[in-house]
């Protein structure tokens, strides 16, 4: 997938405009990378394209080799943090980024981020409209 097909995905399911999704893709990944393993974050962003990979690489000191435990709720709070995230659009953009994020990457790649987060998060990363195990039919 290319950063403009992502970005374009997010800000369809999200209903931002491009530049809102991209901030909400900058700020989700960037979360993303401090909630799950350094080696996993690694992973991921080995998949994605330019521009979306760096934000799940974390250069010390800002890298910590364990991920931080929070649920979802904190991880939204988090996202909405961000400068230029409004929080009324948080919670619909961080669903759109790990929906766009588990057809971006890998099924085993997405699973293996998955089982480092509370089932919580299977729930918000399902494809709009079907279930996962339509999906990979």
């Amino acid at each position: 997938m290319e950063y403009d097909d992502f970005i374009n995905l997010v800000a369809t399911r999200a209903k931002v405009s491009t530049d809102q999704a991209a901030t909400l893709s900058r700020a989700t990944l960037e979360t993303l990378a401090d909630r799950i393993s350094a080696g996993q974050a690694e992973d991921l962003a080995y998949q994605l394209p330019d521009g979306l990979d760096n934000h799940l690489r974390k250069q010390p000191p800002l890298r910590q080799e364990h991920a931080q435990p929070f649920g979802l709720d904190e991880f939204v709070r988090r996202v909405a943090d961000h400068p230029a995230i409004d929080r009324a659009i948080a919670d619909a953009g961080v669903r759109a980024v790990l929906t766009t994020l588990r057809e971006a990457v890998s099924p085993d790649e997405f699973e293996d981020a998955m089982a480092q987060l509370p089932n919580e998060f299977r729930q918000v990363a399902e494809p709009v409209g079907t279930g996962s195990r339509q999906r990979r039919g």
